[in-house]
């Protein structure tokens, strides 16, 4: 089997290609795979582009502690704050 990828979008019930393929004959088999957006709809949160690129550069002095191995351990802090000793 001889896998081939196409970019294209769903709308409408359809898939739309952005290329037609060559050497396709119709009814050949497809798989459709959903590929989510990582964008944020900004307007739908209140927050202008202004703003937004605003607040990356306020909180970017934090990625560098915040992506830190130290602070893994709030990733599940009432597991790891339960197993500490009781005062």
């Amino acid at each position: 089997m001889i896998l081939k990828s196409f970019e294209g979008i769903y709308r409408n019930g359809r898939v739309e290609l952005n290329e037609i393929p060559s050497n396709m004959s119709d009814e050949t088999p497809v798989i459709v795979t959903f590929l989510k957006s990582e964008q944020i709809d900004l307007r739908s949160r209140g927050i202008s582009e202004e703003q937004a690129a605003y607040l990356r550069a306020s909180l970017a002095t934090f990625a560098e502690d915040w992506d830190s191995n130290e602070m893994g351990i709030y990733d599940n802090y009432d597991a790891n704050k339960a197993q500490l000793p009781s005062r």
